[in-house]
């Protein structure tokens, strides 16, 4: 399959996931201090056969040409850094939801602390308001001080700890 572009920024490719990722994707979802930040009840990947199945389910999501879940290339070295995503939230269990959308980034531990997850999702929000998008959110658990960081680099503002979505009180963003 051809890995299709989503959008480029100045250091970064973002991409559909191939097969070859599947190392790299254990690699960064197989480590505790990335995946404890992921849902309600985090749990490391197993297995490399778990990678395969989900860039199997990031790709499919992928055929949507606005909505994905894409590899986040560096230029400078061809390596995977992690995964920046533009997806539906859940419809919230206690309110109808409104179609409401969110950016997100999860990164391997060596490329944090270099702009890259910021760089990524500012691509990632500028490619949703070229699709018509008026509002994209972010939801950020309250403790993880990083992402909440790349929050206030985006500009989002910052609309207060909320239970509406994944059943964890989590911080929430809009732009």
């Amino acid at each position: 399959m051809d890995r299709k572009v989503v959008f480029e920024t100045e250091r970064l490719v973002v991409r559909d996931w191939a097969e070859a990722d599947g190392d790299r994707v254990f690699d960064i979802y197989g480590r505790w201090e990335v995946s404890r930040w992921l849902g309600a009840d985090p749990q490391v990947m197993s297995d490399r056969d778990s990678a395969s199945r989900l860039i199997e389910r990031w790709n499919e999501r992928n055929k949507d040409p606005l909505y994905g879940v894409w590899a986040v290339e560096e230029k400078s070295t061809a390596t995977v850094a992690g995964t920046v995503l533009l997806v539906p939230l859940p419809e919230p269990t206690s309110e109808p939801g409104n179609g409401e959308i969110e950016v997100g980034w999860h990164f391997h531990p060596d490329a944090w602390g270099r702009g890259l997850a910021t760089e990524s999702a500012r691509g990632a929000i500028g490619h949703g308001f070229r699709s018509g998008l008026n509002a994209i959110y972010a939801v950020v658990r309250p403790d993880n001080s990083a992402s909440l960081g790349v929050c206030r680099r985006l500009g989002m503002r910052p609309l207060g700890r909320t239970k509406r979505w994944y059943n964890a009180e989590l911080e929430s963003f809009v732009i």
